[in-house]
């Protein structure tokens, strides 16, 4: 399967900052897209197109101009790059790096059938349409974002960055929360990047929006999904394997990068029971406190589901005699105090995973996704 442009003629596909494509000119944009220098034509390191730099629809036109041409395409953070070999592997076409939620981004290669392959599953999951207008919330080199974006047109859909004209929306959960209040057309919204929580998934379900989320990563795109109501666990995708270790999940998959080929970890602890998936996070983020391990992502969805608290993060930090006690940075929306908080929190925590300390910021660091920058944190 190829990763081509699945509207036609007079059918909008990109409204984005003003600017609007209908399918017949996003297509033809595609087909004029300068081609790459043959090869000796000029430098033999000019070897992928890099979009990284444009603006929204461009990077797409880039794309999918990329995948017509046989051709590698870079979609990174101009800001933060990550170092690569000269020359990518010959078989890449996306072009792409990890989040660096806990550190600089590194960089990733993936074919274009690693991502289409799964395209008609995802579909039938997620309940995504061809008249759909599907928001994108951040900028796409976050890899959750190029693929909401890319499937999309790919479907046939229309790509915007229109709350009120949106029916379906991709975005981390505090992203979720907010953004579905400016979405009056809403009908879907597909949750990833971290847990959904408690909070997220009432806030959004009870406005009668159809609620997916999955678990993935950068370096092995989609692993598994539920859908909110239907599952109460996430199921692994049709081919798609996978083992635990330790606690530690291991992955093996059609969909993975050409760097995470083979059985795959990128360090998050969970639960297997056949094909249904139980996620805690990230074991790096996990606290020991006294001898019991805290899973900071669980920390996080019990504060967030408190009155007052908008978004949260745990970390650990270092106690003499505990080894760890968890430390808690949130942000309050304002309806109420900080002591009012701790006091609920008191109510309804373990003593382990109560923090010790609180901080209260006026916004989490985060990634281009939206999910907490934990490096920025420590």
């Amino acid at each position: 399967m190829t990763v081509e442009l699945g509207g036609r003629g007079s059918d909008t596909a990109i409204v984005w900052a003003g600017r609007t494509l209908t399918y017949a000119e996003l297509d033809a944009a595609v087909e004029q897209w300068p081609h790459l220098p043959v090869h000796g034509a000029r430098s033999h390191s000019v070897r992928s197109h890099d979009a990284s730099a444009l603006d929204l629809p461009d990077v797409l036109i880039c794309v999918f101009a990329a995948a017509r041409q046989g051709s590698a395409v870079r979609v990174e953070d101009p800001a933060t790059r990550p170092e690569r070999p000269a020359h990518p592997d010959p078989d890449a076409f996306l072009l792409v790096a990890t989040s660096g939620s806990t550190g600089r981004p590194k960089p990733l290669a993936r074919t274009a059938e690693s991502w289409a392959d799964s395209f008609p599953e995802f579909t039938d999951i997620t309940g995504i349409r061809p008249t759909d207008t599907v928001l994108i919330t951040g900028p796409l080199h976050a890899t959750m974002h190029l693929f909401a974006a890319v499937h999309a047109l790919w479907l046939g859909a229309c790509v915007t960055d229109d709350p009120a004209e949106a029916t379906a929306v991709h975005a981390v959960p505090a992203v979720l929360r907010e953004v579905v209040g400016r979405m009056p057309r809403a009908r879907l919204a597909v949750s990833a990047g971290a847990g959904l929580g408690s909070a997220a998934e009432q806030a959004i379900s009870t406005r009668g929006i159809r609620l997916v989320e999955y678990y993935g990563s950068a370096e092995l795109s989609l692993v598994a999904t539920r859908v909110v109501g239907e599952h109460s666990a996430l199921r692994l995708l049709r081919e798609v394997e996978a083992r635990t270790e330790d606690g530690y999940l291991f992955v093996r998959s059609p969909y993975a990068a050409l760097d995470a080929r083979g059985w795959f970890g990128v360090g998050d602890l969970a639960e297997l029971n056949g094909t249904e998936l139980l996620v805690h996070g990230r074991g790096d983020a996990a606290i020991n406190v006294g001898g019991t391990t805290v899973i900071a992502e669980d920390v996080e969805n019990i504060l967030t589901a408190l009155d007052g608290v908008r978004a949260a993060a745990a970390i650990g930090t270092p106690h003499a005699v505990l080894g760890e006690t968890v430390c808690a940075v949130i942000e309050l929306d304002g309806t109420r105090e900080l002591d009012l908080v701790r006091a609920e929190a008191r109510a309804v925590m373990a003593k382990e995973a109560l923090p010790r300390r609180w901080t209260v910021v006026q916004q989490l660091p985060r990634t281009a996704s939206g999910k907490i920058a934990r490096g920025a944190l420590q």
